[in-house]
């Protein structure tokens, strides 16, 4: 009988293997024997946000929490600009939905605490209005 070899990949894993060839006979049927996995060059690590400086709210400012953790997909206000209660300040990817992350007063953007492509935990603070 034949012994025939083959790279196999399974999730991004390279395994080289053994295969014998039996004829159909009613008999047992061999089952391939694993052999030691080939290294696989490693998969390049997806670009990370640039980490953004967190500042603090000071007097007569206050923060704008994430609600829930998710993905900041898109800042939507500029740093200094003027807002008003209710305005979109960024789009905040959660559970595979988009959620506006808005002003709850009028202000001016003092700070971005977050930046586009950054992931954030629940509670953290994104945006410092003054």
């Amino acid at each position: 009988m034949a012994v025939k070899k083959f790279n196999v990949t399974v999730n991004g894993t390279t395994y080289e293997v053994e295969v014998e060839e039996v004829k159909a006979t009613g008999g047992a049927v061999p089952v391939a024997k694993p052999a030691a996995p080939k290294p696989a060059a490693p998969a390049p690590a997806p670009a990370a946000a640039a980490p953004v400086a967190k500042a603090a709210a000071g007097a007569g400012e206050h923060s704008i929490d994430a609600p829930m953790p998710g993905k900041v997909i898109k800042l939507v206000a500029a740093e200094g600009a003027a807002v008003k209660a209710g305005e979109v300040l960024l789009i905040l990817e959660a559970m595979k939905m988009q959620n506006e992350i808005t002003a709850d007063a009028d202000g001016t953007v003092k700070k971005f605490n977050v930046a586009a492509g950054q992931s954030v935990k629940a509670h953290e603070s994104l945006v410092i209005l003054g």
